[in-house]
């Protein structure tokens, strides 16, 4: 146990000398890809990049209403927050109000954490700008609509009730806890923090394997509340861990243990992990699919590595087992470098920030490409590990 710790200790001390020269190198590059992305917009009243496929060099763009919106608000938002550049923060100030009409219309489904938060919650974390305060309360309170007492959760994907046979919830749904736990402690509905830690209690008994690989879709009973069935949607299988979805389990149980100090999310946050960890191949980066048939010749996913490697970093604060912690911290700053080097950074083949993210491979879509989210997370992950080593 004394060499783990030492060997913690001089790593770390290492990392701080070693992070300096490339998380601002990361960023820097981050910058200027962002800056050729803003250049290529035919159309910044309504079109927002979301994803380049692998065949072309062109983003495909989106409008407010796609659950991608918010990514590239908060990508501008974290390159400000980097560069102080007055042109990004009035991009990202534009971008992230395009979505405010989410706020007020119907709930359409649960991404309402990723588009409002990622975006308008950033830009109040870095501003405290009260116009994105206002925007962000109303999003937390439009979110909770979704909420079904008997179940437990936050529905999902309000028009597939009929498709899945009841009340579905996604795994992707814990992300968006996240607003409706800030919302309760800065002037929202205090219901809203009991709707939010009442959501992950039954996501973790109902959504999880004996492995503690998660499950893409649970589906319960809407008048009973009971689970129906486990099940895939974007996965290879009902059975299978999908890569990205267990990095949003990471990712959220973290931080859902941040927001309660519950302890028993601390524990799940460390389980949820130590399976996927345990199943990635050497470069850290996962397949796109931990059970997919064709590996090692399955598409990555990058997307699901830079979401884990931001999660990594805040859980090795969290624990108190300091080898553990050191682990956590040493395997995400490993991630960082991989999307940071010529294997998965887009550089000179097109405008987005990494390649090698894979989207919806059984819908044949986003496969082997850029993506909005990839980019985001991967920033956010950078950003973080700057903060920690205070550089």
């Amino acid at each position: 146990m004394k060499k783990n710790l030492l060997f913690a200790t001089l790593f770390l001390s290492f990392n701080t000398i070693f992070a300096q020269d490339f998380v601002n190198k990361s960023l820097q590059y981050s910058t200027g890809q962002v800056e050729k992305a803003l250049a290529l917009i035919p159309d910044k009243s309504k079109d927002i990049p979301r994803n380049i496929n692998s065949t072309t060099t062109k983003w495909r763009y989106v409008d407010f209403r796609d659950w991608t919106s918010g990514f590239w608000g908060g990508t501008l938002w974290y390159l400000f927050e980097f560069s102080k550049d007055e042109k990004l923060k009035n991009e990202a100030d534009h971008f992230s109000r395009l979505l405010t009409p989410l706020a007020y219309e119907k709930a359409f489904d649960h991404d309402l954490g990723f588009q409002i938060f990622c975006s308008l919650g950033n830009g109040y974390r870095i501003t405290k700008n009260p116009d994105y305060k206002k925007i962000i309360l109303a999003a937390a309170d439009t979110l909770a609509t979704l909420y079904n007492p008997k179940v437990g959760t936050i529905l999902s994907w309000p028009r597939n009730v009929a498709k899945y046979g009841g009340h579905n919830t996604i795994i992707d749904n814990m992300i968006n806890l996240e607003l409706l736990f800030w919302a309760s402690k800065n002037g929202g509905n205090k219901k809203l923090y009991q709707i939010a830690d009442k959501h992950a209690e039954t996501t973790m008994k109902n959504h999880f394997r004996p492995d503690f690989s998660s499950y893409h879709v649970v589906v319960y009973d809407t008048l009973t509340g009971k689970k129906i069935i486990g099940q895939t949607h974007q996965g290879y299988a009902d059975n299978s861990m999908w890569a990205r979805g267990q990095s949003w389990a990471i990712y959220g149980y973290t931080m859902v243990y941040r927001e309660t100090k519950k302890a028993k999310y601390l524990d799940f946050a460390q389980k949820v992990t130590d399976i996927y960890l345990k199943r990635l191949p050497k470069d850290l980066i996962p397949y796109w699919d931990f059970d997919a048939p064709n590996i090692p010749n399955a598409p990555r996913d990058a997307s699901a590595a830079a979401i884990t490697a931001s999660a990594l970093l805040d859980l090795s604060k969290m624990i108190p087992n300091k080898a553990k912690a050191a682990k956590y911290y040493t395997t995400a700053v490993k991630i960082l470098e991989e999307l940071s080097s010529e294997r998965y950074q887009s550089r000179a083949t097109n405008s987005a920030i990494l390649l090698h993210s894979t989207g919806h491979h059984p819908n044949g879509t986003e496969i082997d490409a850029s993506i909005n989210y990839a980019d985001y997370y991967y920033l956010e992950a950078l950003i973080k590990l700057k903060r920690i080593n205070k550089l």
